[in-house]
């Protein structure tokens, strides 16, 4: 066979080498057909057993994490356990069979397409990727309806099955588990995007991976070798043995050195110029804190609390209690032992919905969504506001605003954090009374009046993936703008130059917060421009901080305000890469 290649979307380094394995997608292409009235109540009965079937195999899957499984995994257990909870799939199949007569895998199927329709009209990136664990949840009932699993051969110690990689229409974080034990090093996927659950599962479990391959589990073929590089979201399918003889080259000095970076966990991070750099993590559940400490981080940056009030459709109360919160932001300062725990405010609204039937606005990227959002419901953001006060009892914690662009934005914000420290003051609920309050700089007028910000707030974070977005004009989730997302931008290296250069100038801490924090392409420019605090990601935390070991600020800061006047494109790419080699 003639050997190709295929291009998707990377969201996990690393290369992977070894043979193609095909899962057949439990197709929701099924048999249609109507049932006797006489027959219904079976029929109910029948989708009612699938269901409770899946419940149990989910429930025993969430038994047999490891002690070491990255924490994403149970959570995105509980989310699809939570979605067949919801009575959009546990019920409304159900009236189907009754009012239309439809066998049971046609009812389930009918009410899966017209959910996932109506997340495709999600603009928000992490939600429209939701609209997969409805289809993986769906999926999952109908091989208990139709008899049929996907399972990966246990290795036999063969070359082939133990260096297999999954290739399929879309992987479950559930059959992403039950693949632990079995020969797997690698997947690849038709469909996902860099917020897709598999490409979180993949990041997590570093496994190298690409995503968005379109028809991959159709060209390829069982038995197939494949190579995934997982840097560059490149396929190779049936190399020759002279790129094969390449990419094991590369597999092994990869492997090198990530056994040294995993040495560096306790060097300091200090530029050879003896600059120290904090290196804070990104999480988004408590459990992240045990990656951020043991990557050797000095704090969490960014605490996403969103992923506490969403997926709660089969909960009583849609939103969490003050309680619930307090506890998973307490848990979250417990574990990080004395470093800071920086927790945002509620990133949630239009755009991103706390029901599954909730429906979004015309543009919800620019409307009611994030502080906007928690201005209009001051009940629910003063019952969070309470809570982390509360937690801020237990250790360090720091309060990071989103979206804000108004003085009177901001005003509203301190008045009610005021009110919810009278309130447990009133109370004699114990509270950090000097907890720091910061904004996230991600909408291009807060970059262009941070005098504003700086004369309010302790501290600032720079959300780059949405001050890129807005700053552009585009959505990068569209696939008929994406390549118009450029962070090399000349009016986006503008506008985080500035901020850097005018909050360190002011003596306010600011950091980055967004992708590029964790981009290692980008290290030495932000260094550059004077950024000293970096959030992202565990797992990119000790490749970023050996860029930091390597880089000297008397020679990059010179260079790198050569390249903020520069306009051309071209120019810029080229003094970037440059960069890298000083």
């Amino acid at each position: 066979m003639t050997s190709f290649t295929l291009h998707g979307i990377p969201v996990s380094r690393g290369i992977a080498i070894g043979r193609a394995h095909l899962l057949a997608p439990a197709a929701l292409d099924v048999q249609h057909y109507l049932i006797a009235d006489d027959q219904v109540e079976a029929e109910v009965s029948r989708l009612q057993s699938a269901i409770a079937a899946v419940h149990a195999e989910l429930q025993t899957i969430w038994n047999e994490l490891p002690q070491d499984a990255p924490a994403e995994l149970g959570a995105f257990i509980d989310v699809h356990a939570l979605i067949l909870s919801d009575p959009m799939i546990s019920e409304m199949p159900l009236d189907i069979i009754r009012s239309r007569y439809y066998n049971a895998e046609w009812a389930l199927v009918t009410q899966i397409e017209e959910l996932s329709a109506q997340f495709e009209e999600i603009e928000d990136p992490y939600l429209r990727e939701r609209r997969a664990d409805i289809q993986q949840v769906g999926e999952r009932v109908l091989k208990v309806l139709t008899g049929s699993a996907n399972l990966l051969p246990k290795s036999d110690g063969s070359e082939g099955s133990a260096s297999m990689i999954v290739v399929a229409h879309d992987i479950s974080p559930a059959d992403m588990l039950q693949f632990r034990n079995r020969a797997f090093n690698g997947f690849i996927t038709d469909v996902g995007g860099q917020n897709s659950h598999t490409a979180i599962v993949a990041r997590s479990l570093d496994i190298p991976a690409t995503v968005g391959v379109s028809n991959a589990s159709e060209l390829i073929v069982q038995g197939d070798w494949l190579i995934i590089d997982g840097d560059a979201g490149v396929v190779v399918v049936d190399p020759t043995p002279v790129v094969l003889d390449q990419y094991r080259e590369k597999q092994a000095r990869q492997v090198r050195e990530r056994k040294k970076l995993g040495k560096l966990k306790k060097t300091p991070s200090l530029t050879l110029d003896g600059t120290p750099i904090t290196l804070l993590a990104n999480i988004e559940f408590p459990d992240d804190c045990a990656h951020a400490m043991d990557a050797g981080a000095h704090g969490i940056g960014l605490f996403r609390s969103e992923f506490l009030f969403m997926g709660r459709t089969g909960h009583a109360n849609k939103l969490p209690s003050e309680d619930e919160q307090f506890e998973s932001y307490k848990r979250a300062v417990i574990a990080m032992k004395g470093r800071p725990v920086t927790i945002r405010t509620l990133d949630i609204g239009a755009d991103k919905p706390l029901d599954f039937a909730e429906q979004t606005a015309l543009n919800p990227a620019l409307g009611l969504r994030a502080i906007r959002f928690c201005l209009s419901e001051p009940q629910m953001f003063l019952t969070q506001l309470r809570a982390i006060l509360r937690a801020s009892a237990f250790g360090p914690v720091k309060l990071l605003v989103p979206m804000l662009a108004h003085a009177f934005e901001i005003d509203q914000t301190l008045l009610m954090i005021g009110q919810a420290k009278a309130q447990l003051r009133e109370e004699k609920i114990k509270f950090d009374p000097e907890l720091p309050v910061g904004a996230m700089i991600e909408i291009p007028a807060a970059a262009l009046t941070l005098p504003l910000f700086i004369k309010r707030m302790d501290f600032l974070s720079l959300g780059t993936n949405d001050l890129i977005q807005y700053t552009l004009a585009i959505d990068r989730v569209d696939h008929e703008v994406a390549h118009l997302y450029n962070p090399l931008h000349p009016a986006v290296l503008y506008l985080l130059s500035s901020t850097i250069a005018i909050a360190a100038k002011a003596g306010v801490p600011i950091s980055v917060c967004g992708e590029m924090a964790g981009d290692t392409n980008m290290t030495r420019l932000l260094l550059g421009m004077g950024l000293r605090e970096f959030s992202m990601h565990p797992s990119q935390l000790l490749s970023v901080k050996n860029e930091i070991l390597n880089s000297d600020l008397t020679v990059l800061e010179p260079v790198t305000k050569k390249i903020t006047r520069i306009f051309e494109p071209k120019a810029i790419n080229e003094a970037v890469e440059k960069l890298r080699t000083l």
